[in-house]
């Protein structure tokens, strides 16, 4: 019988991004808005952010090839998607694994009218949404043409669904953004409003940091995934790389 799960589940944030180090420099220098260019879609790797992916994937390639994932799943944002690329092109992945599976589901939190303000640029264009944002809580609040962390839960329940029929069995990377990795926690760890926000509230998720799950038959009726680590960086320290952990796009209302 299909056991409804993987064998093994890596949740990787991005390594850093050009976006990253501009949202840095904007709150650094108390700016309103984020010095970007190109769409948040569009936004690729900074050279640490290659760097850091590459680090990541010579661990996976240090594991017997059985014990590698065998399945790649990942946001469509660029990011993402050459996060992805650069593990397997250091040898992350398993023998005959299929090419990347992009899936918008997975990815970046949409901001809507707040997106690539900072916090002072909230609170100076938006005060209105400022203030909501503080009386409904992050877990709620829905920026006008943007989501709320349920939004993004409600799109990962059916991103989790079809992982569960089409890939039971398999061991899985995949490759996303802060608040969807915190979202596959909350869900797959059955957590409350306040336990994912109190993790959230210790610290952010560094880039190209890991949170695993091994499958467990008795972790509940039927089984289920157990986590086995979060935030592991120990492939970026091994190698001298540095660790990041600048707020993604998701962050600039936080």
């Amino acid at each position: 019988m299909p056991q409804r799960y993987p064998l093994r589940l890596w949740v990787v944030r991005h390594g850093e991004s050009s976006g990253n180090v501009a949202r840095d420099a904007a709150q650094a220098a108390g700016a309103a808005r984020i010095d970007i260019p190109e769409r948040d879609v569009d936004v690729p790797l900074s050279a640490l952010g290659h760097s850091q992916a590459e680090a990541l994937g010579r661990w996976f390639a240090s594991l017997p090839d059985d014990e590698r994932p065998n399945l790649v799943l990942a946001s469509p944002y660029r990011r993402a998607v050459e996060t992805a690329e650069g593990i397997r092109r250091a040898g992350g992945v398993a023998s005959a694994t299929p090419r990347l599976l992009v899936d918008e589901r997975l990815r970046e939190k949409e901001f809507g009218i707040l997106d690539r303000l900072t916090r002072i640029g909230i609170e100076r264009h938006h005060p209105e949404q400022a203030e909501l944002r503080r009386d409904l809580g992050k877990f709620y609040h829905r920026p006008p043409g943007g989501e709320s962390w349920c939004d993004v839960i409600l799109r990962l329940r059916s991103a989790l669904d079809t992982v569960g029929l089409h890939h039971d069995g398999r061991r899985i990377l995949l490759v996303a953004h802060q608040v969807v990795v915190l979202c596959l926690r909350y869900l797959l760890e059955e957590m409350t409003e306040a336990e994912i926000l109190a993790i959230d509230a210790r610290g952010d998720v560094p880039n190209c940091g890991v949170t695993e799950y091994a499958f467990s038959a008795s972790a509940a009726p039927g089984g289920g995934l157990v986590q086995i680590r979060y935030n592991f960086v120990a492939p970026l320290e091994a190698e001298g790389t540095p660790v990041t952990s600048e707020p993604g796009a998701d962050a600039t209302a936080t």
